[in-house]
């Protein structure tokens, strides 16, 4: 099996966790800043939320009908008169006796006085009396002060990646803004002569339209990440230094390429990250696909070389690229969030390279995802891609494994 300690630069491929672990070490939290709350879904909380006010502030009606206070007595009173009316945002201003009850709505603050509310269907009205046509326990139809939450108490962690639903959360606890992880700027270029942009080129047939660009760029954005696209660079040592040179004069916090990470004559990103002072601390991972990934740092700023194959290069944006911006924006790991499911299939024993196999998922009767390998896993064949709703994970040197044998999968989302 392949040595962990095998360092860069030999014959062995560097297994996929290693790699990971050299890709998000020392990725420092980027600064924070802060954001309306009408800005925050995405974003990664860069210190814990706490309350505050309490919710809700005082006690409530959690339902429309008649607000009095319980009889201390067993011989519980049924009739009461009716004094008042309380409403959400308007409150009954004055104390309720024993035989007085308040017409209350939903959200309204219970009168001084009450503390349970009967539902209208439950009642008869005549006039300003009522009778109660079914019994009642004290305290029902009641949000008691501070029943979601209450004032002070921690309501999201650090590190949280907000949703929608976190963001509500935040704005009833009365925050107007948000400190949040500063987004991590990423800069994408692609090398290769025959790359033309989508409607640009001539048609012929040496021109291979340029894809990789905007599947990086989407996950990038969907990972919380500001993308700059730096463009197309020809397959010269002097271009790609240019382009570098340009994109480390932004100050990016990562710059991605894609292209040229092989060891062919053309293959120019390698020598020319070395030229520019990057010391690839990842090249070539015992890895399906994706095997000439690269990464290195220069004085902060991280390259992440990935293939130029379409789906290599995506993959490996999944496997590197995503945990590297959660990392940079303090969110936790794992890194990589796999999910169990079953094989639909029997599937051959693996090599010494980790395989993400590109297949999809249907819902087993327990829940469970029962996963199946798609024909074809050309790293060039965008259109299994594309069908794929997973990557399956199988482990180095993995034996066969028979249709309901246990795996896991990366989902794929978008």
């Amino acid at each position: 099996m392949t040595d962990e300690k095998t360092p860069v630069g030999s014959k062995s491929l560097m297994p996929v966790a290693q790699a990971l672990a050299l890709v998000t070490a020392d990725a420092h939290v980027l600064p924070a800043e802060t954001v309306g709350v009408e800005r925050a879904t995405g974003r990664v909380l860069a210190a814990a939320l706490h309350a505050r006010r309490s919710q809700p502030s005082a006690d409530m009606s959690a339902m429309d009908g008649y607000a009095f206070g319980y009889p201390p007595s067993s011989a519980l009173a049924t009739s009461f008169t009716v004094v008042g009316e309380a409403a959400a945002g308007r409150p009954f201003a004055g104390t309720v006796t024993s035989v007085g009850c308040v017409r209350i709505f939903t959200g309204a603050v219970l009168p001084g006085g009450t503390d349970t509310v009967v539902i209208q269907e439950n009642v008869t009205r005549a006039g300003d009396s009522i009778h109660l046509t079914a019994p009642v326990a004290r305290g029902r139809n009641v949000r008691t002060a501070g029943f979601d939450f209450q004032v002070g108490k921690l309501l999201l962690p650090q590190g949280r990646r907000l949703s929608g639903r976190d963001v509500m959360l935040a704005a009833a606890a009365d925050h107007a803004a948000l400190p949040v992880v500063r987004r991590p700027r990423v800069g994408i270029i692609q090398t290769g002569d025959e790359l033309v942009r989508p409607g640009a080129g001539t048609g012929a047939p040496s021109e291979v339209v340029v894809s990789n660009v905007y599947g990086i760029a989407a996950l990038a954005e969907e990972a919380g990440a500001e993308v700059l696209d730096l463009g197309l660079v020809a397959d010269t040592m002097d271009d790609t230094r240019a382009a570098l040179r340009r994109a480390f004069d932004l100050g990016l916090d990562v710059l991605v390429s894609s292209g040229g990470a092989s060891v062919g004559e053309h293959d120019l990103m390698a020598p020319a990250l070395r030229a520019e002072g990057i010391d690839l601390s990842v090249h070539k991972i015992a890895l399906r696909p994706g095997k000439p990934l690269m990464f290195g740092v220069r004085e902060g700023q991280r390259v992440l070389g990935l293939p130029g194959n379409p789906v290599s290069a995506y993959v490996c944006a999944i496997l590197f690229l995503l945990p590297l911006l959660r990392a940079l924006q303090g969110e936790h790991g794992p890194w990589l969030r796999a999910s169990p499911a079953r094989l639909a299939v029997a599937v051959p024993e693996n090599d010494r390279r980790m395989d993400f196999i590109r297949a999809c998922t249907e819902q087993g009767e327990d829940g469970i995802g029962v996963v199946t390998p798609l024909p074809i896993q050309d790293s060039g064949m965008l259109t299994a891609l594309a069908q794929a709703d997973c990557l399956l994970i199988r482990e180095p040197f993995a034996p066969a494994a028979e249709a309901g044998a246990p795996c896991k999968v990366i989902p794929l989302k978008g």
